[in-house]
């Protein structure tokens, strides 16, 4: 539910005056200063915060970090690795919404190349300019705002699908920072007609597709777990008879610098003999993200209840 009262508006407006400090200073200097409010967020506030519901919360943000690591890797890494990972990935969270306030002046179709570095791009571009639609997936990793970004900056039709904020004014600033390039945005509630009709004229359609979908959603591996997913990206797919493309926006140094890149682009015809499709599309892009975070585990958002659900253990009961 939407908050539009006083509370909600001086909450904004002190976002808002944040982000008029932040635009006097160059987005390299703020990103020290993110790192650095990611580490106190780490190290300090969970121990110094003086309101004790508010420590308890960043306490327990801090630990699921920490967890979901430890869950994901095992024995690979010991506690100093789990320790660093975490550190970074709480870092990462707040460099990217430093950049997030940042992007709409920086990145445009001149100035992007000074930016980004794509990778593997042949076979999705293929896919892209067909003109027929496409699925484009991601995780919460790296900046994963910024590949729907970038295509609507080199002039693709993108709708991304999100999850409005509560506050009615904040929301209504940020769709407003991400639409300044022409990136289009729908709320995920009731949102199947509009990405439907973006796919039938040749539109993109893009997700962050590592979200619990609760007790009701498609249990899949990830990271060698069962993790609820969403099954309305198969579903699309499958109707829409679209390519889903799965990639990512990569940080390359601690400056604003991508690599935009993509680890699977998944065709129709994979799909269509399939015994069971929708199972296979929903574990083959899940399988797809899980590669892009190992190759830089320290830029996915641990802290994100990706686990949350779990299935239902079956019950056996032997009659006497």
């Amino acid at each position: 539910m939407k908050r539009d009262g006083l509370g909600a508006w001086l909450a904004y407006a002190g976002v808002r005056l944040a982000c008029a400090i932040l635009w006097v200073f160059p987005l390299d200097a703020n990103l020290v200063t993110a790192r650095f409010v990611g580490w106190l967020w780490w190290a300090v506030l969970p121990r110094w915060c003086p309101h004790r519901r508010a420590r308890a919360r960043l306490c327990a943000q801090v630990e699921r970090t920490r967890e979901h690591i430890r869950q994901s890797f095992g024995p690979e890494l010991g506690p100093r690795d789990v320790d660093r990972l975490a550190l970074r990935s709480l870092q990462q969270l707040v460099m990217m919404t430093m950049e997030a306030v940042f992007m709409p002046r920086l990145v445009s179709e001149w100035t992007w190349a000074r930016y980004i570095q794509t990778r593997n791009f042949d076979a999705a571009l293929r896919a892209l300019l067909r003109g027929r639609g496409a699925l484009l997936v991601t995780g919460h990793y790296g900046n994963w705002e910024l590949s729907g970004y970038l295509l609507a900056c080199w002039g693709f039709d993108v709708l991304a699908v999100m999850r409005p904020l509560p506050n009615a004014y904040m929301n209504r600033f940020l769709v407003g920072l991400r639409r300044r390039k022409g990136l289009r945005l729908v709320d995920k509630k009731g949102a199947t007609e509009s990405l439907e009709e973006t796919l039938r004229d040749g539109g993109l359609v893009g997700f962050i597709a590592d979200q619990d979908a609760g007790p009701k959603g498609m249990f899949v591996d990830f990271f060698g777990r069962p993790a609820s997913t969403y099954k309305s990206i198969g579903l699309l797919a499958m109707s829409a008879e679209a390519p889903i493309i799965v990639g990512y926006a990569r940080r390359t140094s601690d400056r604003f610098r991508y690599e935009v890149g993509v680890t699977r682009v998944i065709e129709p015809h994979e799909w269509r003999d399939r015994a069971d499709p929708l199972r296979w599309i929903t574990q083959e892009y899940t399988a797809a993200i899980e590669q892009f975070v190992r190759e830089a585990p320290e830029q996915y958002l641990w802290m994100h209840r990706r686990w949350k659900h779990q299935p239902r253990r079956k019950v056996l009961s032997s009659e006497s």
